[in-house]
């Protein structure tokens, strides 16, 4: 598409103002196309003025525009932007940008979070959308908690059938990240510590900081967050929230232990404190791995855990639909907050969310992506362990990606910027800590990459990229 829409950007000076465009038909055998790309080129000349679509008539040149005036004076905006009695709460964006970026073309993508377009159930999601579309109601105003039957189906999804946990206590949102950001500023005051983990998502540290708050480190290892160090956290800080993902930590893909999973959750009672757990892993489950443990929100009677769960990751990158779990006055600060922000989530993603979980499509997706998760896992890290031997590397048994711990004093982001040269694109480790990193580290993503050919081939480069820094 993008060739074809740079040939007809350059061909348009041809053609008179209201000149007709040469046919969809003719433009596919002349430039051997599809269909496709030729209404996607057109659509993409349409939204920037260049040329008028006429159903039945045809494709015309649209009158050019006289030359847009200057841009004005912009300066004053740094002073509006930092008055004020307190800290200006900034938008750190830098972490997650970095991770929705796309490569350039040529560069092998071991930086996306999401599943590579042959891994998503694209059939499954075309036709639930089909049905969401022909449901009656399905253009009407949704409840701001969400679809009944969508709120029933993660109550269960994520605490069982049979649980306390029922649909009253799930609020439908527009994906994890939105999920985040509607905790944290419903339920900790401007101002005030939040507890993360170290290292941490980006996107964590970036919702905290707009939000005004400040993220204190916990450190994590091999079994889950210390929570020793929780608990003198909480402590040295009167902190009353921590953000946690004990299943597939990212980036570490560490698991929260059993005796460490029972002790967050009596080190916050004690602390009258929230545990945000970010369950955003669960469905990247690998072939290999053992039983998954409960989540913590399915052994909790007060009220202590808010759970967050989304089925984005799973599916594809623009089906933004997740969940909230509370229960008490939180799930009332929850609400409100989100309905101050957006009012609801669409209910054509809410139908079509419904339609796919309820379908054997589904399951069927379930059942194929661990072995193919699991495959491009064990190639990576094969790759690694052959081409960087003096890299340090845990393989975990879910999520997307490996942590990489490199040797003392490597300077992780001339490693990035030479791999990009190189032409594979990794992420360094600095955006995931809240503090100064103890030790340089990188972080590979196995999921965006087209094969697992593909992905040795992208640890070949790191190597080349290695040797040179």
């Amino acid at each position: 598409m993008t060739h074809l829409l740079g040939v007809l950007r350059a061909e348009l000076a041809r053609y008179p103002e209201g000149g007709r465009l040469p046919s969809s038909r003719a433009l596919m055998e002349q430039h051997r196309v599809s269909p496709v790309t030729v209404s996607r080129a057109i659509a993409a000349l349409v939204a920037e003025g260049a040329v008028v679509s006429r159903p039945g008539a045809g494709v015309f040149r649209a009158k050019v525009m006289a030359a847009a005036p200057s841009q004005g004076d912009l300066s004053w905006q740094e002073v509006a932007l930092s008055a004020g009695p307190r800290r200006p709460r900034v938008a750190d964006s830098g972490g997650v940008l970095a991770t929705l970026a796309v490569p350039p073309a040529g560069v092998i993508d071991l930086v996306g979070g999401y599943l590579h377009p042959s891994l998503q159930p694209e059939r499954a999601l075309a036709a639930a959308l089909a049905r969401a579309g022909r449901r009656p109601g399905t253009w009407d105003r949704p409840p701001v908690e969400g679809l009944a039957e969508l709120r029933d189906w993660f109550a269960r999804d994520i605490a069982g059938a049979g649980s306390a946990l029922g649909g009253a206590d799930v609020l439908v949102t527009a994906g994890g990240q939105s999920a985040l950001s509607t905790v944290l500023r419903a339920l900790v005051a401007p101002g005030a510590p939040v507890l993360v983990e170290s290292p941490t998502y980006p996107g964590t540290l970036a919702v905290a900081r707009a939000a005004g708050l400040r993220p204190v480190p916990v450190p994590v290892d091999a079994d889950g967050v210390r929570t020793d160090l929780l608990a003198d956290a909480f402590r040295a800080t009167g902190a009353r929230a921590f953000v946690c993902q004990p299943l597939f930590h990212n980036p570490t893909g560490a698991c929260l232990s059993a005796e460490r999973r029972h002790e967050v959750l009596r080190v916050a009672r004690e602390a009258g404190a929230f545990v945000v757990e970010d369950d955003f892993a669960r469905r990247l489950v690998h072939a290999d791995a053992p039983a998954l443990p409960r989540p913590l929100a399915a052994d909790d009677p007060d009220g202590v855990v808010v759970h967050v769960r989304s089925l984005t990751k799973a599916t594809s990158p623009s089906l933004r639909v997740g969940a909230l779990t509370a229960r008490g006055p939180a799930m009332d600060r929850l609400r409100a907050g989100q309905v101050v922000d957006s009012f609801f989530v669409p209910r054509p993603l809410q139908e079509t969310a419904l339609e796919l979980v309820g379908s054997p499509a589904w399951r069927t997706h379930l059942r194929a992506l661990p072995a193919a998760l699991r495959d491009r896992r064990g190639a990576t890290a094969e790759a690694l362990q052959r081409e960087l031997p003096g890299v340090r590397l845990r393989v975990p048994y879910g999520g997307y990606h490996l942590w990489l711990r490199l040797p003392d004093g490597t300077d992780e982001a001339a490693l990035a910027a030479a791999a990009l040269h190189a032409g594979v694109a990794v992420t360094p480790g600095r955006p995931y800590f809240p503090a100064e990193p103890p030790a340089p580290h990188l972080r590979l993503s196995y999921t965006s990459a087209v094969s697992t050919e593909q992905l040795r081939e992208g640890v070949h480069r790191l190597r080349q990229a290695y040797d040179r820094v």
